[in-house]
């Protein structure tokens, strides 16, 4: 089934996360265990699940940030499934896509999960992206190119990611990623 890669994702999380939010990892497994086109951009009923990333700079001290041109805000580099059940893959193409740039995981389990309500826009309606977040860093090269989903791209230092955004899923993202490259 081309669900049970993303349903042992999500059970490996609630391991390694107990201390997180069940009723969101509970959605995202229900959503996944009863949607078979849940990976498909077009699936508004229940939503669809999208992959996107914290990418680092060489250092590993930023992350690299998009001025999202659709949604006016300051986010990380992300998009939609379209029919791919492996939300690393996802999160690597549209990392790559959206900047222009060679990314590497730095580990191949998820570094957050995130479900947040996307407004109405054009033919589509309201609906609900299940994200799938993962740590990226670029491979050798840290300039990258805006492309047109984007208004902007910045090099964002993490620990400083609040002077850019308030939004709590992408300073909770910081933050992993923070602890992640001390080490914790």
């Amino acid at each position: 089934m081309h669900r049970n890669k993303l349903i042992d994702l999500l059970a490996r999380y609630r391991e390694r996360h107990p201390e997180e939010s069940t009723p969101t990892i509970t959605r995202f497994e229900r959503l996944v265990a009863s949607q078979p086109r849940c990976f498909e951009r077009d699936c508004f009923d229940d939503g669809h699940v999208t992959g996107s990333a914290v990418v680092l700079n060489l250092a590993g001290t930023a992350m690299l940030m998009t001025h999202h041109a659709k949604l006016g805000r300051w986010l990380q580099l992300g998009g939609h499934a379209d029919g791919e059940p492996d939300p690393l893959v996802v999160a690597c193409r549209e990392a790559a896509e959206e900047s222009c740039l060679a990314v590497r995981p730095c580990c191949t389990s998820p570094l957050d999960l995130d479900i947040h309500a996307i407004p109405a826009r054009g033919g589509d309606p309201r609906h609900f992206h299940y994200d799938v977040r993962f740590l990226l860093q670029v491979e050798s090269s840290e300039a990258f190119k805006r492309t047109p989903e984007s208004l902007a791209l910045a090099w964002v230092p993490l620990e400083d990611v609040e002077a850019v955004t308030r939004e709590e899923s992408i300073l909770r993202l910081a933050r992993k990623a923070l602890a992640f490259q001390r080490g914790g």
